[in-house]
């Protein structure tokens, strides 16, 4: 109880420090938030006094104006609206004071500016509601202060219209590049789950079906053969070790944030069609692999691929086939690498599961050629043809 006590104190202690520096960065934060909407407030006034006549306004307050104006408009990323209304205002007082025409400008261009980002930023239903307020406050001020003529009053309008529709096209851009972002980022995501999947049902299907008959063929031969049933079991316990093993690589990958923090099992490939065939020989059927070309290295994604695609078949001819041989040829080619898996049994199966689906998934990502069912002659027969790069070609 005391040493669970002085834990749970010693923890609480550790963390004061964070806390009193995260507390100390909020009150900064806020500190700063709230001198900032000070001087905001202080606008108006101050931009009054720096466009009065001389003998009120000076270089002093001209430098407080313009810092306050970058301050006010610094402020629409966090209010937009608030920060908006006290430009306006502070501009409509400052047009009222002078009467100038420059004034009149530097109310049209900040004020739309401030209406262009309320565009890029906030939703059109609003931003529309802001730049028809915004340009009937231009529009009145003007024409309460200034003389102005037909002319103006539509540049006035269609300045705002361009800032509004500038804007606005802004936020469409980036909606769409974020819907476009999300879209690929599921798209990603759902690849590498079908790539999990088929890696995952190609490893475990084939050990599956070699351990459950040798499990078959233990069950019926224990009595009277020992042997046969001894050697059915290490079968089974050296297939089953392979599998976990690989089981273990894959979710070990998968737990891992650094692909690189632990170094991972060798993908298999063709080079590993010996130990396949004799796992396969255990289980009744011969694998007969016949090599055409002259062999090369390949890349990791085609060799992958290929040892799968073999690996589904075999395994197809295993449990559906019903027969004790198939053939499997390697065709090196200069420009693609040919896989070819066919049987004489009852014609297989293809059924409505994922071995069939996974092997095409796997050619049609390296943008080759798929073909797979019942031979002429009798048996099942699949075929891929996997395109080469150059460089390794």
């Amino acid at each position: 109880m005391c040493g669970g006590a002085g834990a749970g104190y010693d923890q609480r202690m550790s963390a004061l420090p964070w806390r009193r520096a995260r507390r100390a960065r909020r009150a900064r934060r806020d500190a700063g938030a709230v001198l900032a909407w000070c001087g905001a407030v202080l606008y108006p006034p101050v931009l009054y006094l720096a466009v009065s006549p001389p003998m009120i306004s000076g270089r002093l307050t001209l430098l407080a104006a313009a810092g306050l104006t970058a301050l006010v408009m610094s402020l629409l990323r966090r209010r937009p609206l608030a920060a908006h209304g006290i430009l306006l205002l502070a501009w409509i007082v400052a047009l009222m004071q002078t009467r100038s025409g420059g004034i009149a400008g530097l109310e049209i261009l900040l004020t739309d500016l401030a209406v262009g980002y309320i565009a890029a930023t906030r939703e059109r239903r609003l931003s529309i509601s802001v730049a028809v307020i915004t340009c009937v406050l231009q529009i009145l001020s003007i024409l309460a202060w200034l003389s102005a003529d037909e002319v103006l009053l539509v540049t006035i309008v269609l300045a705002m219209a361009v800032t509004w529709m500038t804007g606005s096209s802004i936020r469409v851009q980036r909606a769409h590049t974020e819907m476009l972002r999300d879209q690929a980022t599921a798209q990603a995501v759902a690849a590498e789950r079908l790539r999990i999947a088929r890696e995952l049902h190609d490893m475990v299907a084939h050990s599956i079906g070699i351990i459950a008959i040798q499990a078959g063929v233990g069950g019926r031969v224990i009595d009277t053969q020992p042997g046969e049933a001894r050697n059915a079991l290490e079968a089974i316990e050296a297939t089953s070790r392979d599998t976990l093993s690989g089981l273990r690589r894959m979710l070990t990958a998968l737990r891992k944030d650094d692909p690189g923090a632990a170094p991972l099992g060798p993908a298999p490939g063709l080079a590993d069609l010996g130990r396949l065939a004799a796992a396969t020989m255990d289980a009744g059927v011969r694998v007969d692999v016949r090599i055409e070309g002259e062999p090369k290295p390949l890349p990791p994604d085609v060799d992958l691929s290929a040892y799968r695609i073999v690996q589904e078949a075999v395994t197809n001819v295993v449990r559906h086939a019903g027969t004790d041989s198939c053939r499997v040829t390697i065709g090196y080619g200069d420009e693609d690498l040919a896989v070819e898996i066919d049987d004489d049994g009852d014609g297989g199966v293809v059924g409505t599961g994922y071995g069939i689906v996974g092997m095409r998934e796997r050619v049609a990502l390296l943008r080759g050629e798929f073909a797979a069912g019942p031979r002429p002659g009798g048996g099942f027969r699949v075929a891929a043809r996997l395109p080469l790069p150059a460089a390794v070609a």
